[in-house]
């Protein structure tokens, strides 16, 4: 589908705390940008009437600017269907067999993508950030918990019941620490930011202080030892999970995004070397941080909407 000049696509990237959303072009630029609290506590209708709320504002201030809203993208976390428009579940917002491309195109009457933020964001970081001239690309997230996204020639994986990149549920060290999904040992339970935090602050005895895992980052590279052993456990079990998903899916790039890969050369240098020392006939990934931040989510589900009106 040819677009035209003032073309733009609304964008929304959902989150159990905030929606990040935009007004995109199709190039990528971002011609505007808002926030606004999901509200997750007030269930999941009243989320999804929020999500349809601010879509709509949104294409109403496209309008007002002189601009066309051409499609509507969301992205959420959980298990999203993509081929069928469902988010299976997300825990975070409380969804559970949420027809919501369905729910959204009727209310704007716009046609409308949906997607996995994690793979969204895969997504924007293998076309237009740190992945840009890469074939193959694993995007991995590391914040509050761990997930990734396995990208060829531009396009993420998303397994065959919407459950592809669940990375952070690789089974790192057994009778480990207890993961949220119920199983013990688990990558996410060990070098996920709340892992590090929780960890460094039971081992601290630190009582009602809450030690960030950026703290911990702080510490170790400052040298002190307790921060030192946690830290280097996290690395050490980065390391493993970016081993095993070499061995699968042979890829050029690994892009880290998330909270913990603003540590920079104190994560990047000590995981690069741990890596390879894990490698054997595998080739070595590039190993770089990811360009976009916080707006690779809504980039990535414009860049879904601008497929489905390529598909159209």
């Amino acid at each position: 589908m040819r677009l035209r000049d003032g073309t733009v696509v609304v964008a929304l990237d959902v989150g159990g705390t905030g929606i990040k959303c935009a007004l995109i072009r199709p190039d990528g630029a971002v011609v505007h940008s808002e926030r606004h609290p999901t509200g997750a506590h007030r269930g999941a209708e009243a989320v999804v009437d929020t999500i349809l709320t601010v879509a709509e504002g949104l294409t109403t201030t496209a309008r007002s600017a002189g601009l066309t809203p051409a499609a509507l993208g969301i992205v959420v976390p959980g298990i999203v269907d993509q081929a069928r428009g469902m988010v299976l579940w997300g825990a975070n917002v409380g969804f559970r067999d949420v027809p919501l491309r369905k729910l959204a195109a009727d209310r704007l009457g716009l046609p409308t993508a949906l997607g996995h933020d994690v793979r969204a964001g895969g997504l924007a970081e293998a076309r237009l950030g740190a992945g840009r001239d890469t074939e193959h690309l694993l995007f991995v997230a590391i914040g509050t918990g761990i997930a990734a996204a396995h990208v060829v020639a531009g396009t993420a994986a998303t397994g065959a019941h919407g459950a592809a990149g669940e990375f952070g549920h690789i089974l790192i060290r057994p009778g480990g620490p207890p993961c949220g999904c119920g199983r013990s040992g688990c990558l996410e339970a060990i070098a996920s930011a709340s892992a590090v935090a929780r960890r460094y602050t039971d081992l601290a005895a630190a009582g009602p202080a809450v030690i960030t895992a950026a703290e911990v980052a702080q510490r170790a590279a400052a040298g002190e030892e307790l921060a030192t052993r946690v830290w280097r456990e996290a690395v050490e079990a980065l390391a493993d999970g970016l081993a095993t998903g070499q061995a699968l899916f042979d890829v050029e790039t690994v892009v880290l995004g998330g909270g913990l890969a603003q540590a920079g050369p104190g994560l990047f240098d000590p995981l690069s070397s741990a890596l390879r020392d894990r490698l054997t006939f595998h080739r070595e990934p590039r190993l770089v941080p990811a360009a976009l931040g916080d707006q690779a989510g809504c980039l990535g589900a414009a860049l879904l909407a601008l497929d489905q009106l390529e598909m159209s």
